[in-house]
């Protein structure tokens, strides 16, 4: 009886040390496993052929978790574009739509009918983690002046950054189409917190549509 207790014993201290170090490590890990998933989703080509479907119900979106970044492992939906902010080491595939499992392989589009390029407001929100260099957590040091591409892979949208702000979560004006202007904007929470109730809006203007090329595509590849 002795023995099989011994056994026990040991069994449990190496029960509670995974433990212990999977609670250690969770953030590690989740941060790990979200960037493999978002430069493995770029590497790929888009697909703006496919009918997706799409979840736009803001109040949906849930904090990035174990759980849920294990559901999003299995997800191999295709992204729709694009996004590069080469001045913050920013690249990311974009899907269509606010689907947890978008969210946490990338970025999502904020509403149904947008268009990159177009005389609109393409709106795209991602997640920021407490790993400040994954997702749209880089977007805390965007600044006025630089340059962010879409692509679609058929052409490449280069717009300037013109406003950064930090607002409250109820302040969804921001993605509002403004008659006679072709915009992009780009929401995140303010910062890795669980619970955070503020929102960095970053928003563009386009100055140049160019057509998809080797030169151009670097930004989204390299």
């Amino acid at each position: 009886m002795s023995k099989i207790w011994k056994v026990l014993q040991w069994v449990i201290v190496v029960v509670l040390m995974v433990v212990g170090l999977a609670l250690i490590f969770n953030e590690q890990i989740k941060s790990y496993v979200v960037n493999h998933m978002s430069q493995t989703a770029i590497s790929k080509p888009v697909d703006t052929k496919t009918k997706h479907k799409g979840n736009f119900d803001f109040e949906s979106v849930k904090a990035v978790d174990i759980k849920g970044v294990s559901k999003a492992t299995q997800d191999d939906t295709a992204a729709i574009g694009k996004i590069a902010i080469p001045s913050i080491g920013l690249k990311l595939p974009i899907f269509y739509g606010l689907d947890n499992n978008n969210l946490m392989r990338g970025a999502g589009t904020m509403k149904t009918d947008e268009k990159m390029g177009a005389e609109n407001n393409y709106a795209i929100a991602g997640h920021h983690m407490e790993d400040p260099n994954i997702l749209f957590g880089p977007l805390s040091k965007a600044k006025i002046g630089k340059k962010i591409y879409l692509t679609d892979e058929k052409k490449v949208y280069v717009y300037k950054i013109t406003k950064k702000t930090v607002v409250d979560e109820t302040q969804v004006k921001w993605i509002d189409d403004v008659p006679g202007e072709s915009l992009v904007t780009l929401v995140t929470c303010a910062s890795g917190t669980e619970g955070e109730v503020n929102r960095i809006i970053i928003q563009g203007s386009l100055v140049s549509t160019e057509t998809a090329s080797k030169s151009n595509l670097k930004y989204f590849n390299d």
